[in-house]
């Protein structure tokens, strides 16, 4: 018989009243977009589902932007997310998402947005402005740590972000040495990707070689992925079409090109917009070490 996490279900379902509450408050509006769809982003790292000849989506994210080319300012979306292979203590192939976005916003407004959220839920959550997890106190209220991929490879990694790159061991070389360090005192932004890791990302104006995109960490856990958003349909393309090139090499099918995205670029707004995984989130807030700790269903227990 298969146990419910009862404990894990109750603070899951108080964060995810209080994520609503946050988002509703600032003048964000909630939408719901398709599960399924025809045409995901291209990307190399992630592997879709298949639903007949369409896809289950890997993010909502095309279509949020989207509602921001048809004028709406401020949107959030709680859905879930498909990819496939992803299995373990951290990753479900079904998950939940939680994706916000604004328009006339950067990625700098992203991670200002993440520190009021993760102190609300702190309150909400009765955390008294910070998290224990894993035996580590992770303080929510004093400036978070901002560092560069560059910085935090120098620091922490056997080789340069570009000896990385270079021999195809960025990956590798994140996992291994640098995630360890990061979020430990208190939460941290890892800034600054190279231009080649965000396919969705502007590119820096103060240097073309970096996208101006983050991922947020608590205590080494890796919690959301958000940028400034590339609104330039010909460049866009031509990403995809690269990213289309890597999947074709790893001998996989890369589907269809997200026409109607593409179009909708023409009149998108500057923007910016981030995912966040809420199962790892309420595995933070409920103290849980295993994600399979705060959902009902794990894929075995079917």
């Amino acid at each position: 018989m298969t146990m419910i996490p009862l404990h894990g279900l109750h603070s899951r379902a108080v964060l995810i009243q209080a994520l609503r509450a946050f988002f509703i408050d600032r003048g964000y509006l909630e939408v719901e977009t398709p599960i399924r769809i025809p045409a995901p982003a291209p990307e190399a790292h992630i592997v879709p589902l298949t639903s007949e000849e369409w896809f289950l989506q890997t993010s909502p994210e095309l279509c949020m932007k989207r509602l921001l080319a048809a004028g709406i300012p401020k949107i959030f979306q709680l859905c879930k997310c498909f990819r496939k292979g992803e299995r373990g203590d951290r990753h479900l192939p079904e998950f939940t998402m939680l994706e916000w976005y604004a328009a006339e916003s950067d990625y700098r407004d992203l991670m200002t947005d993440c520190e009021a959220l993760l102190r609300y839920l702190a309150a909400a959550m009765g955390k008294d402005g910070g998290l224990e997890w894993q035996g580590r106190r992770i303080e929510l209220g004093p400036e978070w740590e901002r560092i560069t991929v560059a910085e935090a490879f120098q620091r922490y990694a056997p080789c340069t972000v570009e000896e990385a790159l270079r021999k195809d061991t960025f990956d590798e070389m994140l996992v291994e040495y640098v995630e360890p360090h990061l979020g430990m005192a208190t939460p941290t932004f890892l800034c600054d990707y190279p231009a080649t890791l965000g396919a969705l990302a502007r590119l820096s104006p103060n240097d073309s070689a970096v996208a101006e995109r983050f991922e947020l960490y608590v205590a080494g856990l890796e919690l959301a992925n958000g940028f400034s958003e590339l609104v330039d349909p010909v460049e866009q393309r031509a990403r995809f079409l690269a990213e289309q090139k890597s999947i074709r090499m790893q001998g996989r099918d890369c589907g269809p090109l997200p026409e109607v995205f593409l179009d909708a670029l023409e009149t998108m707004p500057p923007a910016a917009g981030i995912a966040l995984g809420v199962d790892r989130l309420v595995m933070l807030f409920a103290g849980a070490n295993n994600i399979d700790q705060v959902v009902a269903f794990t894929p075995e227990g079917l």
